[in-house]
């Protein structure tokens, strides 16, 4: 059955307007917390957001629907999405809860659930949540109703949990690195770090105003962190999303690696050094063809899943791999943390330089990606496009334009209004040609 609010990572909206207004945030704090809270014990809920000015709104909502069930919440102010998950399992709650719209811009938020064990909670139990909506949820007597306490040294928490995932002994001294937090979550957790480990610092996105997030920087926008880097002869450039759990690594020119790239890095590192789980890394069909013939070439695997970084983590955890992510820059290490954490998997490229001594420009170069296009279309409400019959014949005849020679992914969106074209093939006129057509007969339903 399909899920009404629920998306690829959480629900997600335009602030202010249904789904995403108070009142339904309030509603769907009281199901998520009559959901968990099943008996008469205590029960804890710890809630984080980004810098966005919705935020506010939306966690005050939240903590009245969860405290109306007999949750007590802990708030932990702005935090990076993976710290959430990993302080729903060190302070022993329920739930935990990210308000955030990630790589979205200011007028956008989301509510993203993690349960007691760290990672994101499953489609059966959103299912379950979005059952309760639709009924009457029972409110806790008044003698029951929860309480509310903001936890100050949250974000310290973090910092130190970020820093033991970086080799011990090891310390980043010499190094000039450039860190743009997005003007978002990590805008403060992510400079400490660094500077804590001894790098020279150069901060940009960290002045953050309720509406900047990823604005004009972060890991969807480089172009301000390349210039910082170029500008301020930095050796490496790391630039993360609003809500910290994507990356993007620049190296000392400027120029950008994704994750695929970083994966490719990771994967090879952790398998000469015995520490890659199964021999394989999870990646998303996103992933370019160029990741895949590199792993086969060092004998290992790459298994594929559906787009976001949730299905990502469930591939991961049913085969007991340690290494995954997404091209766009999730990259999951599941001996460290519960999602994608875009500063600890800057922190392994950072340890990467120290200990080979190598460039940037070296490292982020760790195969020949073949051409690959991504379009998007949006479309408007009430709409269906792939359902229409130009769509479908004209999807149909790309692929067989591409037989062998390429692939061709088409797929709407999860967190926004658009179907994402993608396709990949060695001769990049003929991938522009297919790209074109698909992406026309698309526009022309919508």
């Amino acid at each position: 059955m399909a899920r009404k609010f629920f998306g690829t990572d959480g629900v997600r909206g335009r602030a202010n307007t249904f789904p995403m207004t108070a009142e339904l945030a309030l509603k769907l704090g009281a199901a998520a917390g009559r959901y968990f809270r099943q008996d008469g014990n205590e029960h804890r809920v710890v809630i984080g957001k980004d810098t966005r000015l919705s935020g506010y709104m939306l966690e005050n909502a939240l903590t009245a629907g969860l405290t109306s069930t007999g949750m007590n919440v802990f708030l932990l102010g702005p935090m990076p999405t993976p710290a959430i998950g990993l302080l729903t399992k060190s302070m022993r709650a329920d739930l935990g809860v990210m308000i955030s719209a990630s790589h979205n811009p200011h007028y956008d938020n989301g509510i993203k659930f993690f349960g007691p064990d760290g990672f994101k909670l499953s489609d059966a139990a959103e299912h379950e949540i979005e059952a309760l909506l639709d009924g009457d949820i029972l409110p806790a007597q008044p003698q029951n109703i929860g309480r509310a306490k903001r936890i100050d040294d949250a974000r310290g928490r973090y910092v130190e949990r970020a820093k033991a995932t970086f080799p011990s002994g090891l310390r980043l001294d010499g190094l000039k690195v450039v860190i743009d937090c997005a003007n978002g979550a990590a805008y403060k957790a992510a400079p400490e770090v660094l500077w804590e480990l001894g790098a020279e610092v150069i901060p940009v996105g960290v002045s953050p105003n309720g509406f900047n997030i990823n604005e004009g920087c972060g890991s969807t926008n480089t172009s301000l962190a390349a210039e910082t880097v170029v500008a301020h002869g930095a050796d490496v450039g790391i630039c993360l999303d609003g809500d910290a759990d994507r990356v993007m690594v620049l190296d000392e020119t400027g120029q950008v690696a994704d994750g695929d790239q970083l994966m490719a890095l990771l994967a090879t590192r952790w398998h000469e050094a015995g520490l890659l789980k199964g021999g394989a890394l999870v990646a998303t069909v996103m992933s370019n063809l160029g990741l895949e013939r590199h792993m086969q070439a060092q004998g290992l695997r790459l298994e594929r899943t559906n787009v976001g970084d949730r299905y990502v983590v469930a591939a991961m955890r049913e085969k007991g791999y340690n290494l995954g992510g997404e091209q766009s820059g999730h990259i999951v290490m599941t001996d460290h943390s519960t999602t994608g954490d875009g500063l600890m998997a800057g922190l392994q490229f950072l340890a990467a330089m120290v200990q080979t001594g190598q460039a940037a420009s070296t490292l982020v170069r760790q195969f020949e990606t073949v051409p690959q296009k991504l379009e998007n279309v949006r479309f408007g409400a009430g709409k269906q496009p792939l359902n229409e019959a130009s769509v479908q014949a004209a999807i149909a005849q790309a692929e067989a334009d591409l037989q062998s020679n390429g692939r061709l992914l088409i797929r709407k969106s999860g967190t926004e209004p658009l179907i994402r074209v993608m396709a990949e093939c060695e001769d990049e006129g003929h991938l522009n040609a297919v790209v074109a057509s698909v992406v026309q007969a698309v526009e022309a339903a919508v």
